[in-house]
């Protein structure tokens, strides 16, 4: 089929009743809506930025609003049996983030309460000793039981907006709280409440005032819930997928491997059985495919605020560890988090940088990097740690794709001095040879690379390989703690190489072998040789 005859892409669309008429593709969830909504239950979801969050509130507005009018042809229309439809507010708190204080937010929020009650009678008066959560609570007592739908989207953004400054966040999750508080104590009203986030902070009051508040977030049930499954992908974007391999020059099996190497792999449920393509990247790419495997996601969501607020005052994890396993109890991952403690892996899981890989021992949850357009991404943070603030390019280090595909190993070694003369060394000194190799690890993946570090062989473990278009090189870095015998220990370095075969495991890629000897007294690499055979 030709591509102007395929159904639009639902790129940027996150009103439901919009993508519908305008007869875009839609992923169908509407079972799992279905199973969700014919409960008169109150849930909470946390999700990344650019997961379809605001499209889900979406669509449950529309269900409780028109019934089955814009589901035509969906799962759910041989469902859903309820006639009844009702008045559905809809809250999004991210139109309340930007304040300069704790009595300006307040006035956003009266604002928008205000606005979003209004249509269906409540009015705000200003009157003393009465504020307007009393008055939403008198309101809301007078309302017919299960009268009303209740979506809030982005409940967390006025908090992450002012996580730096203790005093205000402790002011607007006050106001908050009392907020939610009304709520529970007139939850015989609501019909269903959905409520979604980027990140679960405890006192709240979701999670304290709302305390039978069902968290769908690792729910099993529901890990597919948003996000793109293999299949779904296969089902709904086939034409698609039929055209970028078609201009790519590549089999469909070819651009369905590529597409799971970079857009694949995040996980949000608890036994890490099922994982979903992240739906803006996988769009993005779909309806520009001659652009590559571009990385769509850290461009436009994988920055969030609450990331964005959160490094201004604590640092990321060292370098070091960017390559290692990382590892957390499920209960921490699942539980709520307060300012003051606020988990740097639960965080970077929920903000989607990390994502879960494996649970083991019952309670133990290992995570990693959920595909290459992520680890490129949190690469990059981790080099502006290292630079500290800049990127590779300010420091002369830019194009190190280009010189190991192109150039020579001495160019390699003299970027590779470019780079580590301005690292902050203060903070991220160069203290041995698994420092030294995690630093080129970053720097190699920030810069698209795919590095594999301790490769085995039957002889032992290099420390670092990368392919580069038709080279495939393979480093041995040494250190030189004293500044001394530094051509004793490059050639320790050659034997090594030589003796345990390193990169010889047979590929049909130009081989280029390369030992480094970095002196830590004078921050720089200090002798390099290529072996020729």
């Amino acid at each position: 089929m030709a591509i102007n005859q395929l159904k639009g892409l639902p790129l940027g669309t996150s009103d439901f009743i919009a993508l519908r008429m305008a007869d875009e593709i839609y992923v169908d969830k509407t079972e799992m809506v279905f199973s969700l909504a014919v409960n008169r239950g109150k849930y909470f979801l946390a999700r990344p930025r650019r997961f379809g969050k605001s499209l889900l509130i979406s669509t449950f507005e529309s269900l409780f609003k028109y019934g089955l009018r814009d589901f035509k042809g969906l799962a759910i229309e041989n469902l859903w049996k309820e006639e009844a439809t009702y008045n559905v507010v809809r809250l999004d708190f991210s139109e309340i983030k930007d304040f300069a204080d704790a009595e300006s937010f307040s006035e956003r929020l009266i604002s928008l309460i205000s606005r979003k009650f209004a249509p269906f009678g409540f009015r705000y008066e200003l009157r003393p000793f009465q504020t307007v959560s009393d008055q939403l609570s008198d309101w809301l007592t007078a309302q017919e039981k299960n009268s009303l739908v209740l979506l809030i989207d982005e409940y967390d953004a006025p908090l992450t907006s002012c996580l730096n400054n203790k005093t205000i966040f402790k002011e607007v999750r006050r106001a908050l709280s009392a907020f939610y508080s009304v709520l529970k104590s007139n939850e015989g009203a609501l019909r269903f409440a959905f409520i979604t986030g980027i990140t679960k902070f405890n006192k709240t009051s979701i999670f304290s005032e709302l305390n039978n508040l069902s968290d769908l977030s690792l729910n099993v049930e529901y890990g597919t819930l948003l996000g793109y499954t293999y299949s779904e992908t296969q089902k709904y974007f086939s034409g698609y997928l039929d055209n970028a391999a078609s201009l790519l020059g590549i089999s469909r099996g070819e651009l369905t491997e590529e597409l799971i190497k970079h857009y694949d792999g995040f996980c949000f449920e608890r036994t890490a059985k099922e994982h979903v393509f992240a739906p803006w990247s996988m769009l993005n790419f779909l309806s520009s495919p001659r652009n590559g495997f571009v990385d769509y996601w850290f461009e436009s969501g994988g920055k969030p605020s609450v990331l964005v607020e959160y490094l201004k005052s604590h640092a990321l994890r060292h370098p070091e560890e960017y390559g290692r396993e990382k590892s957390i109890s499920l209960s921490t991952l699942s539980g709520s988090s307060d300012l003051e403690n606020l988990s740097d892996l639960g965080l970077l899981t929920q903000a989607g940088y990390l994502t879960i890989k494996a649970v083991r021992y019952g309670d133990t949850v290992f995570l990693d990097y959920p595909n290459l357009e992520v680890k490129r991404a949190m690469a990059q943070l981790y080099m502006e740690r290292l630079l500290d603030g800049k990127v590779a390019g300010q420091v002369g280090a830019g194009p190190i794709a280009k010189v190991l595909g192109e150039e020579s190993a001495e160019s390699v070694f003299h970027i590779l001095n470019r780079l580590f003369l301005a690292i902050d060394y203060q903070n991220y000194p160069v203290k041995d040879e698994a420092s030294l190799r995690a630093y080129v690890q970053v720097y190699f993946s920030g810069a698209g690379l795919e590095p594999k570090v301790e490769q085995h062989n039957a002889h032992g473990r290099s420390d670092l390989e990368v392919s580069v278009g038709e080279r495939h090189w393979v480093f041995e870095f040494k250190v030189s703690y004293d500044g001394e015998k530094e051509e004793e220990i490059l050639l320790d370095g050659i034997s090594q190489m030589k003796a345990r075969h390193y990169g010889e495991q047979g590929s049909s890629k130009e081989l280029k072998r390369v030992v480094l000897v970095y002196s830590i007294p004078s921050r720089q690499f200090v002798k390099w040789k290529l072996l020729t055979a």
